[in-house]
């Protein structure tokens, strides 16, 4: 399949929960809980139909923005080498903020479950699917761990991303698990996340020097 046709799935992904909306709108109260807390309970609310449209219009966003940065980006003749890792992102990306649209709209119609443990296994796939992508990654503007030192030399960019991708994949597994036994997971996955930020803007440095 080629870049056109992972885009018409993310479209297509994107419809769909423009679909779930349409066909649960007449059932739904108004106005609809539209934030959680770290907990799990509502705590924020919006009119219907800008609760429901705000999701949607999200994902056609990110859908339109990932699908023109290769064609903009000074470094674009790197993409193809990791095309489509990278077409699979926007394709999980839309896919994510379908079930997010999703279990919105189920715990509106009164369904209960905590809004945290559910959201917290798809951003574990999430996190481990950057990974990949992280691990196969060329150079570019615009994706991945973009530091001064990556960006100047293509072995120190090769060798950060290597380890990057392998640390947010494990991320992804703790994360996905842990959503099933504690209920503090997704701040400890924050936790991660940000450690492991901050270790690659570290390690990008200190290889950078030790090339020069």
């Amino acid at each position: 399949m080629d870049t056109k046709g992972r885009m018409l799935i993310a479209l297509g992904l994107v419809i769909v929960s423009v679909l779930i909306s349409a066909f649960y709108y007449p059932q739904l109260p108004d106005p609809i809980a539209t934030h959680w807390g770290i907990n799990g309970e509502a705590n924020g609310y919006s009119p219907k139909l800008e609760g429901l449209l705000v999701i949607p219009i999200i994902s056609i966003l990110i859908v339109g923005v990932f699908w023109a940065l290769p064609y903009i980006d000074p470094l674009r003749k790197n993409y193809p080498s990791f095309r489509k890792y990278y077409d699979g992102t926007v394709i999980l990306l839309a896919g994510f903020f379908t079930y997010l649209q999703a279990i919105m709209i189920f715990w509106n119609l009164g369904y209960a479950f905590s809004f945290t443990t559910a959201i917290t296994p798809a951003l574990g796939v999430l996190f481990f699917y950057m990974g990949i992508l992280l691990g196969n990654a060329k150079q570019n503007w615009f994706v991945g761990i973009r530091t001064p030192w990556t960006l100047s030399n293509a072995k120190v960019w090769d060798k950060t991303h290597k380890i990057g991708g392998k640390l947010f994949k494990a991320v992804g597994i703790v994360t996905f698990i842990g959503a099933f036994i504690l209920s503090s997971t997704l701040l400890i996955s924050v936790a991660l996340i940000i450690a492991v930020a901050v270790f690659l803007v570290v390690y990008s440095y200190l290889e950078f020097r030790k090339i020069k």
